[in-house]
């Protein structure tokens, strides 16, 4: 039988209170290799870094770096990402201490490879890329430009930008090149998979009519289709099942006449292999020249843990209208009609649309027993513009007591030259 590792992580521990530095760091291996293969990465974990604490104590800085790679390892196989990410980028921090060049070249492009990984998983791309760039200062310029991970990551920004899996089957084919322990291998196939749903993922877009005016609400349809979600699971070589992909947020441009309509309801999920359709409603507010839609932004998750941003990079330019004009026409008693005597009716036809009406024709008709005794029946106005009423008066006589209906008839044209018509009936009573 082995030796019982929890004496030995003990053991390891006393020999780093007493300061042995070099013989703690080295137990410290020893029993963190013994939980990582008994399944208990967490531990595993912890011992790692105390040896690579046990190492730096000591200014052994290349067994140092390799202490925390290896913790980070532990990490990764226990799907946690940000503390792997932690363990990478401390180890930057102790490279300028190695003496040799090579060494220095070699880890700086190893760590911050690693890194952008663990932040790619997190939907953290452009971090990930800016750390590279910071630390590509520190690195031969040939050996950066020719380094197997620099071009990893290159085809991997390519792949996602252009959604082109030609770069993802490139890092596919030179995989056994790269030389990753088995959790930074877990780490990189995961990012992968992130990249080829970029890639592989089917969205159409479309709207519900051709033509809005500035009175409508614009429905804008997404409709995501995950089946190339089950050709990435059943794929051999990510020995991955991806169980659901969700969609936390939905972020939308627009030209500054729109505005969102109606909060989503989110999270929205979807099982690869199906299709969800999401209705974006937007409202427009007033026209203006061009305006758009787009680019769209999914934060989007796969399984709970692997973040990504999905941008529908479209820009859409909705053919948007102002809406024809309509007349608000009304009556109203300017005295109580008694039968036998006349009394003043105001009509008041007010123009609360966007549109100017044109050639405006109003003409009135009343029941026989309500006698015009003054005042005309049609009105013809050359224009009644946006915001603009125009009002006047008849006097009638009641002959007889009842309900009477007064009729409106209008119509005008619109700025396009379109005719519009329509008849309106107003009640009228008449009492003894």
């Amino acid at each position: 039988m082995g030796k019982d590792p929890e004496k030995q992580l003990k053991k390891a521990n006393q020999l780093y209170k007493a300061m042995q530095y070099k013989r703690a760091a080295k137990s410290f291996n020893t029993v963190g290799t013994n939980f990582l293969n008994l399944g208990d990465y967490k531990t595993a974990k912890e011992c790692f870094f105390n040896a690579a604490k046990s190492a730096i104590n000591e200014d052994k800085y290349l067994r140092g770096l390799e202490f925390l790679r290896n913790a980070a390892n532990a990490s990764l196989l226990n799907n946690n990402f940000s503390d792997a990410y932690q363990f990478f980028k401390n180890a930057l921090n102790y490279i300028p201490s190695l003496h040799n060049p090579s060494d220095r070249d070699y880890h700086f492009i190893l760590f911050s490879c690693l890194s952008y990984l663990c932040l790619f998983l997190e939907g953290k791309q452009e971090e990930g890329l800016n750390l590279v760039k910071k630390n590509k200062t520190f690195v031969n310029d040939t050996y950066f430009k020719e380094n197997s991970l620099i071009k990893l990551i290159k085809n991997l920004t390519v792949a996602i930008k252009d959604k082109n899996e030609n770069y993802i089957k490139k890092i596919e084919n030179n995989f056994e090149n790269y030389k990753f322990y088995e959790g930074e291998s877990f780490l990189a196939k995961k990012a992968l998979v992130l990249a080829k749903t970029i890639v592989a993922l089917i969205t159409k877009s479309s709207f519900d009519k051709n033509v809005y005016t500035t009175n409508d609400i614009i429905t804008l349809t997404l409709t995501i289709d995950t089946t190339p979600l089950l050709d990435i699971s059943n794929d051999p070589f990510y020995n991955y099942n991806i169980n659901e992909l969700k969609i936390t947020k939905i972020s939308i441009t627009l030209s500054d006449n729109f505005t969102s309509h109606k909060k989503l309801e989110l999270p929205i999920i979807i099982t690869p292999g199906k299709s969800s359709q999401i209705d974006l409603l937007i409202k427009p507010h007033f026209q203006m020249e061009k305006p758009f839609i787009g680019p769209i932004l999914l934060n989007s998750e796969l399984d709970g843990n692997l973040k990504f941003f999905y941008e529908i990079p479209e820009t859409f330019y909705p053919n948007l209208i102002s809406p024809p004009p309509t007349l608000d026409i009304s009556i109203k008693r300017l005295r109580p009609p008694l039968i036998g005597q006349s009394f003043p009716l105001e009509i008041l036809v007010e123009n609360k649309s966007e549109g100017d009406a044109l050639d405006l024709n109003i003409e009135v008709e009343f029941p026989e027993n309500l006698k015009v005794m003054r005042g005309t029946l049609k009105k013809q106005i050359y224009s009644l513009r946006s915001n603009e009423n125009m009002k006047w008066e008849i006097n009638l006589k009641p002959l007889e007591a009842g309900d009477y209906s007064i009729k409106v008839k209008t119509t005008f044209k619109d700025p396009d030259q379109n005719q519009i018509g329509e008849i309106k009936d107003f009640p009228l009573l008449i009492k003894l």
